[in-house]
């Protein structure tokens, strides 16, 4: 196995990194790949360029399109798919969250369960009790895990990987960073990142 891992950055109220989500753990290990799972907040990224709200709400067109497409997506890999409200949702803390199970090596188990339960099962994320009950799938002290997602040594960590995703050149979510810095973008693009094996002389 390739031992530097491809670094996935994804933000809990993306549609699409639901997706990459839900399949990029397989896909990598029949590569022989190994994948950094890195939770980051597209709230900055937004802003940068002036908005205030997903880019699928601004542009209605380009919502009605990305909620079809999800559907044929989800449809195809057998994933559930029920459009959460709002949308798109709060994840704050669940991102924290996650940074939180980096440590202890439940991020991943952690991040999915988030991602079925918001787009999966339409439940709301924003929630501590919501949060709080995918914890105990996931860790046995599902308390000094929510307490630690207020500690500022958690906050910092996510707005550093914040600040990592746009050093890499990251502009959205789901997006995957090579060991030799390669970025990639999209759902539709996890293949061809963990395919990368640099540049062709």
């Amino acid at each position: 196995m390739n031992t530097e891992p491809i670094r996935f950055f994804y933000e809990f109220a993306s549609t699409y990194s639901y997706l990459s989500a839900m399949r990029i753990s397989k896909l990598a290990e029949q590569r022989g790949r190994s994948v950094e799972w890195v939770p980051f907040m597209l709230g900055p990224v937004f802003h940068e360029r002036g908005w205030t709200t997903s880019p699928f709400n601004i542009y209605p067109d380009k919502g009605r399109y990305m909620w079809r497409d999800m559907e044929r997506l989800t449809q195809a890999a057998g994933l559930a798919l029920v459009r959460p409200d709002p949308f798109p949702q709060h994840s704050l803390l669940a991102a924290r969250l996650a940074v939180v199970g980096r440590l202890d090596g439940w991020t991943e188990a952690f991040s999915r369960a988030v991602f079925v339960a918001e787009f999966g099962e339409g439940q709301d994320i924003s929630q501590p009790h919501v949060l709080a009950a995918i914890l105990a799938t996931v860790t046995s002290d599902a308390d000094a895990a929510m307490q630690a997602a207020g500690d500022p040594e958690v906050k910092q960590q996510l707005r550093d990987n914040g600040e990592q995703a746009a050093q890499s050149g990251v502009f959205g979510a789901p997006s995957f960073v090579t060991p030799d810095g390669e970025l990639f973008w999209g759902n539709d693009r996890l293949e061809a990142a963990l395919d990368w094996r640099g540049p062709t002389t």
